[in-house]
């Protein structure tokens, strides 16, 4: 009775292991089949992204001036700093007491994904 229960214990043990490693692979797969597309991103960007931080991603697009609290300046050092994960979290949730959004249920995760990828080519352009 003990060898069965060990066994079993094994068989379970063994189960969860590999059923994790097939979910990690098949996530790691499902994440290189999309790679993020600056192109597609820049018609996000301008269609929800450019009034408040500006056609350069320096916060100066048409609605900033009129904001209490002014827009991100992804070129400057703060912003350039932070990680992908970072800018897409605030993306996707907003920025509390500030204009900045919840873009979730809005944007799609590949749209959020998009336009990080051509706000990340804006900075790199230095434009």
């Amino acid at each position: 009775m003990w060898t069965l229960r060990f066994l079993g214990m094994r068989h379970i043990l063994l189960t969860a292991t590999v059923g994790l490693t097939v979910a990690a692979a098949c996530e790691f797969a499902r994440a290189q089949e999309f790679p993020p597309d600056a192109v597609k991103g820049k018609v996000v960007y301008e269609r929800n992204c450019l009034a408040c931080h500006g056609p350069g991603g320096r916060g100066d697009g048409p609605d900033a001036a009129a904001l209490r609290v002014p827009p991100a300046n992804f070129h400057r050092f703060k912003s350039f700093l932070k990680s992908d994960e970072e800018l897409l979290r605030t993306i996707e949730h907003g920025i509390v007491f500030s204009p900045m959004h919840s873009w979730q249920g809005q944007l799609t995760e590949t749209e959020r994904q998009d336009a990080l990828a051509y706000i990340r080519l804006l900075v790199q352009r230095g434009q």
